[in-house]
């Protein structure tokens, strides 16, 4: 059968859109099937709570967006996206009416530690060679490394359980909540062996380049690669669902930018069993519930470096955050969880004159159904009092109402999938390809795959260079079972 494209990529998140957008830069024609009426996946903003307010439905702040080897290399300014970078990154409160912050200097941040020497010695050779560790640790690392040295001083600090690690090197109870807060990222118990690693990279990142917004909301990512493909002769079709690999137009290659769950639905005819097997098991993480504020006015924090910040981790101390996170580790949820809030309304024009708008997620057991507002907001009282009395309306999202809007976020995981112990590196299987299926021309392109989750895009970007590997060399026999 002739091929129709080149290449047909099913999914248009942030992978999906980055995989084809790499692909017609190599020269295929491609065609993106999305089933939402509008593309984006995890990367979308919408007005859920009151006219004139514009909230991000998921992704909402963007460290590894701004220092992704791959959009760096895009012209995506040149379609509208604009980084707007806030006063302070990140502020994390605790109950003495202070709070740690990550600034944009690595001594400076020590310094309003309480930890200066501490702080360097965790942070500074990562950001001393920041480009070199963002290219190993944004890529496979089954493959030899361009840069050991720099990958090594990473790996030195990414291997421990982030409360080890955080104790172990950090001397201040401010210096040890903001490291755990940024560990929490990972979505695991941060006793686990790993966790340091989301802390080590998003904090480098946040030195090296910043934690910014996307200006007019994150919408505004996914419209820039949008426009990016559509300028390389690409196309989208939205709104059409794909329940069988034989639905899609006859290709070259196919990519998905699906969970491993949905890959196995729609592709597992032709696949062999082993791989079948590999696929079931693949582990998906806790799930996210979160709330979208509309406020008439700023958030009443007590810290005042809290209504600077861009970014607020709201858990109290290192045990405190510890706790929660291990609480829904064994699937329950916490009284006291630990919040994770954006305040994009305080630099970009997202509510009308004189309003806000909050960002705010919790993790919660995979699959929830419970609604946990109640101990959202007493977190957010705790650390803001007459929070409450600011909103004017809230909508609420459960585990399982995400998992609606979006199938990639199984029982709510928005990670694309459990992020600790070797599944933090080994997705969805132990291969120095892990993009590549036993199928010929079939291929993984979703946070599923290294280097996981985050609008970031490197997922799409290296499945779309296997892919383009082997649509310049196709295979003469049958491709081994890469299980």
């Amino acid at each position: 059968m002739t091929a129709e494209y080149d290449a047909v990529v099913v999914g248009a998140g942030p992978n999906g859109l980055a995989a084809a957008v790499a692909l017609a830069a190599g020269g295929a024609s491609v065609l993106v099937v999305e089933q939402g009426d509008t593309p984006g996946g995890g990367c979308r903003s919408a007005a859920s709570t009151l006219p004139g307010f514009v909230h991000d439905v998921c992704s909402a702040v963007h460290p590894l967006g701004v220092a992704s080897p791959y959009l760096r290399t895009l012209a995506l300014a040149d379609h509208g996206l604009e980084w707007l970078h806030p006063e302070v990154m990140l502020a994390h409160p605790l109950d003495d009416g202070n709070a740690a912050v990550l600034l944009s200097d690595v001594g400076d941040t020590g310094e309003a530690l309480g930890d200066r020497q501490g702080w360097e010695h965790l942070m500074g050779p990562v950001v001393d060679q920041w480009e070199a560790v963002a290219a190993e640790v944004l890529s496979p690392l089954l493959r030899p490394p361009r840069h050991p040295v720099a990958l090594a001083r990473f790996g030195l600090r990414a291997m421990w359980p982030a409360t080890v690690l955080a104790r172990g090197l950090l001397r201040s109870a401010q210096a040890q909540a903001l490291f755990a807060g940024i560990a929490a990222h990972t979505v695991a118990a941060l006793e686990r062996p790993l966790t340091a690693a989301a802390a080590v990279m998003l904090g480098g990142a946040g030195h090296a380049s910043g934690w910014p917004v996307a200006k007019g909301g994150s919408q505004r990512i996914t419209d820039a690669l949008v426009a990016e493909l559509a300028r390389r002769g690409g196309r989208i079709e939205t709104g059409r669902r794909v329940a069988d690999i034989d639905e899609l137009p006859a290709a070259s290659v196919v990519l998905f930018d699906t969970s491993p769950r949905d890959l196995l639905h729609i592709a597992g005819s032709r696949f062999p069993p082993r791989y079948r097997r590999r696929l079931a098991r693949y582990r998906y993480g806790p799930g996210t519930f979160k709330i979208d504020y509309a406020l008439d006015g700023p958030v009443p924090w007590t810290a005042e470096a809290c209504r600077r910040a861009g970014t607020v981790h709201v858990g109290g101390t290192l045990a405190e955050v510890a706790f929660a996170e291990a609480e829904v580790a064994r699937g329950r949820h916490p009284e006291r969880p630990f919040v994770l809030a954006a305040q994009q309304s305080l630099i970009d024009r997202r509510a009308p004159e004189g309003r806000h708008t909050l960002w705010a997620y919790c993790h919660v057991p995979n699959g929830s159904t419970l609604d946990v507002t109640s101990a959202v907001e007493a977190q957010l009282e705790r650390f803001a009092p007459g929070f409450s009395e600011r909103v004017l309306a809230r909508t609420a999202t459960t585990s399982a109402m995400l998992e609606a809007y979006n199938p990639n976020c199984v029982g709510g995981d928005i990670a694309g999938g459990a992020s600790d112990g070797l599944q933090l590196v080994f997705r969805p299987v132990a291969s120095a390809h892990p993009y590549r299926t036993p199928a010929p021309g079939v291929f993984l392109c979703s946070s599923s795959t290294p280097p996981g989750g985050g609008v970031h895009g490197m997922c799409g970007y290296w499945a779309a260079q296997d892919a383009l590997h082997h649509l310049r060399h196709p295979p003469t026999g049958v491709e081994r079972d890469v299980a």
